[in-house]
């Protein structure tokens, strides 16, 4: 074995390729033949989007484990550990299984250039076809039409929302970025479409290649319902369903989408009544308007683009907090941090902002600055060295009627989780 701890498989895969996305399937579904020539012998869902995908796996993962299937998800990017991002019945994957299969990934390349993403997509394959859990979930990194969890062939597609992220490798107009997302699609499988106001061109990409498509305000739709909600759809109905375990007035639609999908994929893993509530009710996903309890309480969200902010925003003036609003914030290069500052400044006090740490990707605190003093933002606004640093500062003489809220990246929020206790 050319290493034999974690953490030296995942430095040398870094350094491996001199860039670090380098859209394409060929040099990946090559290695991926050579190493499993019958591929996936499991159901494959996959799950494409610009926001949602994360709660969308959970959801899926939360109901067929209730249904008593087994089940392999694999997500990225990861809050805490890499393990995170390969789970078989939601557990995260241990080191040994992953150094084992990044071994076969590596003697199967025979000398293929891999990106870091697809190194680690193929070794998740691996792990997959060699446990065949009855349902396999794979959600897509970047895009969907060149991203490698593209080179499965899906049972179902599902794909979310889709709004301006990774411009410079999707384009910057939602149809644009809707095409790379349609990508996921295959002629005569069932797409769940979880948005009302899909881009044209995802829908025009669906009907062209002869997809079944399921979109949310004409094939199915949710309603609130006392306590819970009614789904209707594909002729039938679930009523008083509970709410999923996840905040944001939005998980209401991610979960009416992942019933359809369940729903349209019946026939092969049938689900019954108490699974969907039992999977409603006890998904978790760490990181999305996830709250920890304190004085202050602290909200944490990976939030990193305008729509997710757009969401956060509405969920803390929900929040009705009475006192003081402080954020810790840090984005990538790569990120609209602008317009998410502006979107946000209404209602934060006090920005402690900290540098984000991804080679070629990094912002640091200088020009996270200097963006405030160019929307002219009045708020107090410091820079920190670590994002424990930044707790602390921003926790300072706060109680229990106000808030700490971290977002900006998955890096951001991951380490305050850490820090906080939260594993």
């Amino acid at each position: 074995m050319r290493f034999t701890s974690l953490a030296e498989w995942l430095a040398w895969q870094a350094s491996l390729h001199p860039e670090s996305i380098e859209l394409g399937l060929e040099r990946v579904a090559s290695v991926w033949r050579r190493m499993r020539p019958t591929g996936l012998q499991s159901t494959v869902i996959t799950v494409a989007g610009t926001n949602g995908k994360g709660s969308c796996v959970a959801l899926l993962e939360s109901i067929y484990r209730s249904a008593g299937y087994t089940t392999g998800s694999y997500t990225s990017p990861h809050l805490i550990c890499y393990n995170e991002r390969v789970r078989l019945n939601g557990a995260p994957m241990s080191d040994q299984r992953l150094c084992q299969a990044f071994e076969r990934v590596d003697q199967a390349r025979q000398g293929i250039s891999l990106t870091y993403f697809e190194f680690g997509t193929l070794a998740a394959l691996e792990i997959f076809a060699e446990l065949q859990p009855q349902v396999v979930i794979l959600e897509v990194g970047l895009g969907g039409r060149l991203d490698a969890v593209n080179i499965i062939d899906p049972d179902l597609a599902l794909i979310t929302t889709v709004d301006i992220d990774h411009t410079a490798w999707l384009g910057e107009e939602r149809e644009q970025i809707g095409r790379e997302k349609a990508g996921i699609m295959r002629a005569g499988i069932p797409v769940v479409l979880a948005d009302a106001d899909m881009p044209a061109s995802v829908v025009q990409h669906g009907e062209a290649l002869g997809a079944r498509l399921f979109q949310l305000g004409s094939a199915f739709r949710a309603s609130p319902c006392g306590q819970g909600w009614d789904w209707f759809g594909l002729d039938q109905v679930e009523r008083d369903l509970p709410l999923p375990a996840l905040t944001g007035a939005f998980q209401r639609s991610n979960a009416a989408a992942v019933i359809s999908a369940v729903k349209l994929l019946e026939a092969r893993l049938p689900v019954g009544r108490s699974a969907l509530e039992a999977g409603l009710s006890g998904v978790r996903l760490q990181g999305r308007m996830q709250l920890v309890a304190g004085s202050p309480p602290v909200l944490l969200d990976v939030a990193h683009n305008l729509q997710a902010a757009a969401a956060l925003k509405q969920h803390i003036e929900a929040l009705g907090i009475k006192g003081e609003v402080r954020a810790v914030f840090g984005m990538l290069a790569d990120k609209d941090a602008a317009g998410v500052i502006a979107l946000l400044q209404p209602l934060v006090d006090r920005w402690c902002i900290v540098a984000t740490d991804e080679s070629g990707r990094a912002r640091q605190t200088g020009e996270l600055g200097a963006l405030f003093r160019r929307s002219a933002v009045e708020s107090l606004v410091e820079p920190h060295e670590s994002i424990a640093a930044a707790l602390q500062a921003a926790s300072a003489g706060l109680g229990a009627d106000d808030l700490v809220v971290v977002f900006g990246s998955f890096q951001i929020v991951g380490d305050a989780l850490h820090r906080l206790g939260q594993e």
